[in-house]
């Protein structure tokens, strides 16, 4: 932690511009101590820091939050079986050190760099001689930031250090703060956003806007029990806000569709063919070892060779199957093969190597259709397809969750989400039934959108009350039982990636991510380490 403080207090003490933040452009004599005076030098400010969760020219800043924890999940293998994986096994097999995090290390210090930035710019906007309006839209944007960082860093790593102030050198002294008391500072920025937003208009697509307050406080007020208040959050965006379900559930994921009817917060992307401000994920989950042989073109212009990492589980297929749910697991899981869901025609049989994938499946919402891959100049990592963070699908099922736990009618919301993949409403169900019902559907609706390691951390199973990923992992969970008698015919193959998945959780520390070794070190011990590690 003091390295990151020490390193942004030097960058923030230069003689720099704003836009060094930006483009590394030189103002002559411009500091930030005299930038912040005109509404274009805030607006741009508030954009690089908005850029760096919905733009981000760093892959691995939405990269380990997103890919790294699905991997850690029933839903998902590491996948990828010709390559090292170094960055995601730590992780994904529960192996994971202080001194050996893979991924998780580099977004512990992007998160503090942005929050640091974020405070330094919510300082020099409330000095700024620009218009109220103004000064509430771009600290309104930077709450939202803010917020969202310490979000995701509470849930991966628990209580973590907390300031809302710009550091200078007499503030190395930071220790960890409560899981509760982050979650207190992520609600009060997200109230203040909400506020600041209140009169902005929302269809700027792209940016930051009340409703994704609104939607962010219904998950973070869910994911602390608070049932009340998520219920109160994602009926309010439900109700109030301007979103609707797709009706086709495969168009969420439409390259030609962004930041559609149902979409209330996305990661950006561009047509621009620059490769930071491409999507890294279609290039990351893409299927590895593409041949043009296998395309009814015979062109390999319709190849997109993939890495071929976060490869489906055939666990998490069967979850559809057990539903009979063909729409959400078609858009979500192509197996090899098979035709490509809505792209049947130039894509007819998606055939990749099944040396280099260990489930002989691709995630489908990552997918780019051959059509736009011919329209591409550069392909790896330009890929105009952009990543959704945040969905009204989601409130329903926030909704449906809070009502179970407040005496509501949550049967009514989760079969609203199963009549848009045309499937029958559940009927009957009740008590610890109903909320695996809710569960399953969160599961089934939001697979590979960075809610699967949350959900299993915090459902509860209800013989034992532990965290339900606790039966799912170690040594005798049902998940490990399941790969290790499984009869895949791909999964059970291709043993480069071991079948005992999840076999060394340890429920004494996998519940959370440990803090990376060189910030407790260099805080002299004052960061103390989580259990276990």
């Amino acid at each position: 932690m003091k390295k990151i403080i020490v390193s942004i207090i030097t960058f923030s003490l230069l003689a720099i511009s704003c836009s060094d933040f930006i483009e590394k452009e030189q103002r002559g004599t411009q500091t930030l101590e005299n930038y912040f005076q005109t509404a274009q030098e805030c607006e741009n400010y508030t954009n690089e820091l908005t850029r760096r969760l919905l733009i981000p020219n760093d892959w691995w800043t939405l990269l380990a939050p997103r890919v790294t924890n699905e991997m850690s999940t029933d839903d998902a293998w590491m996948g990828n079986t010709g390559q090292d994986s170094g960055a995601h096994r730590p992780c994904s097999q529960y192996i994971i050190t202080p001194d050996n995090m893979g991924d998780m290390n580099s977004i512990y210090t992007a998160h503090y760099y942005t929050i640091q930035s974020a405070n330094l710019g919510l300082e020099k906007m409330a000095l700024s001689p620009i218009t109220e309006a103004q000064k509430n839209q771009y600290m309104g944007e930077s709450l939202f930031v803010r917020a969202y960082c310490y979000y995701e860093l509470v849930n991966l790593f628990g209580g973590v250090p907390v300031y809302t102030k710009s550091l200078g050198t007499g503030d190395l002294t930071l220790q960890r703060s409560s899981a509760a008391d982050v979650y207190k500072q992520i609600e009060a920025d997200l109230k203040e956003s909400a506020s600041k937003l209140e009169t902005i208009p929302v269809n700027r697509q792209g940016r930051i806007n009340k409703w994704a307050a609104y939607a962010l406080l219904a998950r973070v007020t869910l994911f602390q029990e608070k049932w009340a208040d998520a219920k109160q959050y994602s009926n309010k965006v439900i109700t109030e806000g301007p979103y609707a379900l797709e009706a086709d559930f495969l168009n969420i994921w439409n390259v030609n569709n962004h930041n559609g009817v149902e979409s209330i917060l996305e990661a950006q992307t561009s047509s621009v063919q620059d490769k930071s401000l491409g999507s890294m994920l279609p290039t990351l989950a893409g299927a590895r070892g593409e041949d043009k042989k296998n395309f009814p073109s015979n062109d390999a212009a319709d190849v997109l060779d993939g890495w071929g990492w976060c490869m489906p589980t055939s666990d998490l297929e069967n979850a559809y199957l057990s539903e009979n749910d063909v729409i959400r697991r078609r858009s979500t899981i192509t197996k090899w093969g098979e035709a490509a869901y809505g792209d049947e025609v130039l894509n007819p049989t998606h055939k990749f190597s099944l040396n280099d994938n260990k489930s002989g499946r691709i995630c489908r919402k990552y997918y780019i259709p051959i059509a736009t891959r011919r329209s591409l100049d550069k392909k790896d990592g330009h890929l105009p397809l952009n990543i959704p963070l945040i969905r009204l699908a989601e409130m329903y099922l926030t909704r449906a969750e809070a009502s179970y736990h407040t005496g509501g009618d949550a049967l009514a919301d989760i079969n609203i989400i199963r009549a848009r993949v045309k499937l029958d409403p559940k009927t009957g169900l009740s008590g610890p039934t109903l909320l695996r019902q809710i569960y399953k559907e969160r599961r089934l609706e939001l697979a590979f959108e960075g809610m699967r390691l949350y959900d299993i951390r915090r459902e509860k199973d209800p013989t034992t009350g532990r965290p339900v990923i606790e039966s799912l992992m170690g040594p005798n969970g049902t998940f490990v039982k399941y790969n290790l008698s499984s009869t895949d015919p791909y999964e059970t193959t291709n043993l480069r990636e071991p079948q005992d998945k999840g076999i060394n959780f340890n429920p004494a520390k996998n519940l959370l991510w440990p803090i990376p070794q060189l910030e407790i070190d260099l805080s002299g011990g004052l960061i103390t380490q989580n259990p276990g590690y």
